[in-house]
């Protein structure tokens, strides 16, 4: 036998413990970022995905699509404009959004993930009824930025029963009969707090929490809620953190035991995280 068969059988010895610990379990994944764009990294990361399903585990996708967004905003004319990691939203801006997000990334995430073996099916929060929300409030005027009031769940339990991986857009719709953006974050925070999932995995394009911004050897490995809204609090947190953060908090808030912050850019991150002792990134506990 050689050194490589040897080293692939312990690779499937040391996922065992966590194929039983995990099987039958619900993971919603937020995806965006780098792993999202480059050819390269979407093509593991949905790899990654499909074999999730196929060895017993449940992942439900909720993507992002900010730079396509802005990319789509600049290229029509209007320079984007962010308030605490939030898209200032008009009409027009909304219009953008939601045929960016639904009529290309969407579909693109669909057929890669039907590509790799798997049964993807393209949502947003409008079919269903799946996110009901309000028009967000604060400081700021954002627009046509929605808060969720309210999550319903059953047309992603459906799918997901029924063997299908659900690929889900961050828009939703408020009584006043308006479609809203909603921060992707967000929006994945309240949806696994829904399905009451058995992790939120949040892929980005920094390797975790830091400390520092300007440090990666400042990796906060692990905290507590408590710790991360005093660090929130304290203005340690920043820009488009902020949301993740926030989303980690409220799906540990509504029972999830764990949620992890991962470097999408690591090639299988999803599968280093939860296959291997070690881990990578930051894991937010209640």
């Amino acid at each position: 036998m050689t050194e490589d068969l040897k080293q692939r059988a312990n690779t499937l010895i040391e996922a065992l413990p966590y194929l039983r610990q995990y099987w039958g379990a619900t993971m919603v994944i937020k995806y965006g970022g780098a792993a999202m764009v480059e050819p390269e990294l979407r093509a593991m990361v949905l790899q990654d995905v499909v074999l999730l399903r196929y060895v017993g585990m449940y992942p439900v996708l909720v993507h992002g699509g900010g730079p396509e967004i802005s990319d789509m905003m600049r290229r029509m004319g209007k320079e984007p404009v962010f308030v605490r990691g939030l898209r200032v939203t008009d009409a027009e801006t909304m219009d953008i959004a939601e045929m960016v997000l639904m009529g290309r990334i969407n579909q693109d995430l669909v057929a890669a993930v039907n590509a790799a073996g798997g049964k993807g099916v393209g949502l947003s929060g409008k079919h269903g009824r799946m996110l009901r929300v309000t028009k967000q409030t604060g400081e700021a005027d954002l627009g046509l930025v929605g808060a969720i009031e309210e999550v319903d769940p059953a047309l992603i339990s459906t799918l997901v029963a029924q063997g299908y991986i659900p690929v889900i857009a961050p828009i939703g719709f408020g009584e006043d009969g308006r479609t809203y953006n909603i921060n992707a974050d967000h929006a994945a925070g309240k949806i696994a707090g829904a399905l009451r999932a058995t992790k939120l995995m949040v892929l980005s394009d920094v390797p975790g929490l830091l400390g520092d911004v300007r440090d990666e050897a400042t990796l906060v490995s692990s905290l507590t809620a408590e710790q991360a809204r005093q660090m929130l609090a304290a203005g340690q947190i920043q820009s488009g953190m902020i949301p993740k953060i926030e989303a980690c908090l409220d799906a540990l808030a509504h029972g999830v035991p764990r949620c992890h912050l991962i470097d999408g850019r690591a090639p299988h991150a999803l599968l280093m995280e939860i296959f291997t002792d070690v881990g990578i990134g930051t894991m937010m506990l209640p």
